[in-house]
Order: structure tokens, then sequence, then C-alpha cells
């Protein structure tokens, strides 16, 4: 019996790993996910599998090894089963929902199945193809070309945690993106300390962004990321507004439920000529109760962290970010035991 449930249309997909179970892509370069090893990587590097921006393809464009593709491609003639890549998460640990496997372009030279297999192990960057903690995440699926393939685990969000992934293709081929979507579990999380002070609004401690009005220019997700990022390409930025009294928002599930919030830090770096002229947060004990003002309406500039120290002891589940009228934020932090 299978592992997973195939979905037909991206729409089913993105209802359960984003609506039902808020999850985020676990593996992507944005948040820190890496190539550990692979078995071939002849015409196309494996590290094009996790990148955040959606695959191109340039016909004209020939490297040594052959035609340029944005994406993982192997040699021909595999004389094994399959060709590997391992990857590490770019959170410390994480329960696996589902996932995507884009053949984008690949047409003729796309892996024809794949597979997918996870293990735990913080303590460890590297690990071995032939480890035997290697446990099924998906089983071997068929893939057709130039097309997005979308996968929900049967085990939902009760399966084990995971630190590693290994990408199986059969026999050999080429693949342009993979996601793999879960629920972040943080290191303070593991060890079951409440007293450290965390940033609560980290995808790395469990946020997520899940609902917002406007991203026009950047996803919401970006405001969660480590780091203070390289541009605005990376940040949260809406449309620009013509109307009186325009606000945009965004809606963020705090990682943990929180008893005391010391302070909240807004950063508007690299937006220099479309920050917010005002910003606003608040905060709410679950998403039907009364929103708190935290932090009233407040002047914001260009490419600079504004600090508000707030210090209460309140308890909290989400959080909301109002920016107005509109414009770019790079990160939000929230503080907090």
């Amino acid at each position: 019996m299978s592992s997973v449930v195939l979905c037909s249309s991206e729409t089913e997909f993105a209802r359960t790993v984003a609506s039902e179970y808020h999850c985020v892509d676990v593996i992507g370069a944005k948040l820190g996910g890496r190539v550990v090893c692979c078995s071939d990587e002849w015409f196309a590097a494996a590290e094009n599998l996790i990148q955040p921006r959606a695959p191109v393809r340039d016909a004209t464009r020939f490297t040594h090894a052959g035609a340029w593709y944005d994406g993982w491609e192997t040699r021909r003639h595999n004389e094994n089963a399959y060709d590997w890549v391992i990857l590490r998460m770019g959170v410390a640990a994480a329960h696996v929902v589902g996932g995507e496997v884009d053949t984008a372009f690949f047409d003729g030279n796309h892996a024809p199945y794949v597979a997918v297999e996870a293990l735990y192990d913080e303590q460890a960057e590297d690990v071995a193809e032939d480890d035997a903690r290697w446990v099924t995440v998906a089983d071997k699926f068929a893939c057709g070309p130039s097309q997005r393939h979308f996968f929900l685990r049967k085990a939902g969000l009760t399966g084990d945690k995971f630190t590693h992934v290994k990408l199986k293709m059969y026999p050999d081929g080429g693949i342009a993106r993979f996601r793999l979507y879960g629920k972040v579990v943080s290191p303070a999380q593991a060890a079951g300390d409440i007293s450290e002070l965390l940033d609560l609004a980290s995808v790395c401690n469990g946020a997520v962004a899940i609902a917002v009005s406007d991203q026009h220019y950047g996803s919401a997700d970006n405001l969660l990321l480590p780091g203070r990022g390289h541009d605005m390409s990376d940040g949260w930025e809406t449309k620009r507004s013509r109307e009186p009294g325009h606000v945009d928002w965004v809606i963020v599930q705090l990682g943990r439920r929180t008893r005391y919030l010391d302070r909240v830090v807004v950063d508007t770096a690299h937006f220099r000529g479309n920050f917010p002229q005002y910003v606003r947060v608040e905060g709410s004990n679950g998403l039907g109760a009364e929103w708190i003002e935290l932090v009233g309406k407040s002047k914001t500039g260009p490419d600079k962290e504004h600090e508000f120290e707030v210090k209460r002891d309140v308890e909290l589940t989400h959080l909301k970010l109002t920016i107005i009228p509109d414009g770019g934020v790079k990160r939000i932090r929230a503080w907090g035991r």
C-alpha cells in the first residue's frame, strides 16, 4: 500500500499543506536547506532543485557538459537502480506532510520515477546514502515530462520528525525543482525549554504566515526567514495603494504560545524608497480572539531595524503586522517566552 496520495491539482495540494497544516518548504535554499551529496550531477547541479525561483529554460545555452538546464540532471545509462541526492533541512527538524517534484522543461530527459526517503539526526550534517536509518516518506511513483507532481503523506503530522531527505530518481534523468513541506520542530521545542527568550516569529522556531492582504512583489513568509536577506526580493512587499485609508496586513502564527513578550522588531532592510510610512503590531490568543495592541501606530524609516519594547505578560498565539498604507518589510521578530 502506498504511503502517499498523489494530488490532481495544485489547489488541492495547497489547501492541505498551507491552509490546513500551515506548512513551509523545509528543504528550500531560502530557509537554509543545502545539498549534502549526490550520485551524479553531470548535466545540471543538484543545488538547483531547492532554489526559490521558478525554473526557466534557454534552449540556446550550452555548457561543456551539454545543453543547459535549470534543475538537476544526471548522465544517461545509469548502471545502478537509481540516482540520488541527499539534502539537509534548513531547520533543526520537521514533520513532513507532502511535497512537489517539478520536471519543468525536462521533456524526453525527465526522471521517469521518483521516491523520497528521510532520517532524523540533528547532530550530523552529513549522512551516507546507505545509512540504515532511512525510512520511506513517499513510495516510488511515476513522473511525466515537464509537469508538476504533488504528493501528500497519509501519515500527515502524526509521523516522525526528520532532518535529512533523500530524493531518488529511477533510473536517471532530470528534475527541475523539489519542495518538501512540513511543520518545523525548533531546538527549544525538542528540548522542552520554556525559559529561554526566543524569536517566536522565526520560521526556524515554527512560526508561519497564515493570512495576508497582498503580496504582489514579495511573499509574506519571507518575513520569518533568518538573517536580514540580500535585496528586496526576499522580503514582503505589497502593491501601491491609491485609496484613502488603505492598509495592508499579515497574520503570523507564532512558533509557540508565549506568556511574555519582551520586544518586537520590524526590519525594513533594503526597502529604501518603498518602506511603509507607519506600522502597527497586534496580538491575539487564537484567531477568534480579540486583537490586543502591542505596538501602536509608529513611524518607520528606510533600510533600518525598528525595535519596539513591549515587556508585557500576555498570552499570545498570533501576531498581526499592519503596514500603513503599503510598502515593503524585510523581517519581523517577536522576542518572548
